[in-house]
Formats: C-alpha cells, structure tokens, sequence
C-alpha cells in the first residue's frame, strides 16, 4: 500500500503601492523565523483561498482588502517549497494606496512598506519567484 501525501492549502497576498513598495513581514516562526516573507497563512475549512489571503493579510499587517478585488497571480505548489510538507499556494495581487498604515499582527515580528528596488536578497519560501511574477504580470 502507497502512501498518500498529504497537501496543505496557503494563500499569499503581493501588496504593492502605486509608488512602488510592497508589504512584507518579519515572520515570527519556523520554519524561516526571523526571515522576511509575503503575508500570507492557512486555509481554513470552509474558506476559499481568496478569503484566507484577505484574512491573513488583515490578521497579519492590519491591512484590509475586498477579497473580490485581489488579481491571481498563479498557483506555486512545487515539491519541497516548504520544509514542513507539502504546501500548495494560491498567490494574489492587490494595488493598495501610498502611505496604507500597517501592524504588525499575528506571527509577526514586524511589518514593513519595501521598495521594490531595494529589496533584500532573499526571502522566506519561493516568495522571491512569486513577487517577480507579481510585479512582472502589473508591469
């Protein structure tokens, strides 16, 4: 008998100004403690994956977001994107206004506007890929 692997389902939200920051937090658990990364967090029963990203985004940087307004960025679900098992994202996209206040909510150490020319060199998970493919497809 085979054993089947079990999926996790994420969300993540690319919160970009029109002057060209994003939001980023300082995640405050392993795995990638210390480490920046997108908001974002679990799926819960019930939830589509377009309301945890509003969620976690609220619960984690005080930002709301209709979440009829987040675009689609994709999907990442490539084997060993996570330490702990297998995770399967759905990213998102929303444009929010210059100055949008933050705080740093739940599982967050801190929560930061970065500019998008100056940002770090790495982030936690394949965040990295999924913010270039957010910034590529609002080019």
């Amino acid at each position: 008998m085979t054993e089947t692997e079990t999926t996790r389902y994420t969300a993540d939200v690319v919160a970009l100004t029109p002057d060209g920051n994003v939001l980023l937090i300082e995640r405050d658990w392993p795995p990638f403690e210390g480490a920046w990364a997108l908001p974002g967090g679990h799926q819960d029963e019930g939830e589509t994956s377009r309301m945890a990203a509003a969620w976690e985004l609220l619960e984690e940087t005080g930002v709301r977001v209709d979440p009829d307004q987040l675009r689609t960025i994709g999907t990442w679900d490539q084997p060993g994107r996570d330490p702990r098992g297998r995770y399967s994202t759905d990213a998102y996209l929303d444009v929010v206004p210059t100055g949008t206040p933050i705080t740093a909510g739940d599982d967050t150490r801190t929560a930061r506007w970065w500019p998008l020319d100056a940002l770090l060199e790495r982030l936690a998970f394949d965040h990295a890929d999924i913010l270039h493919a957010a910034t590529a497809s609002s080019a």
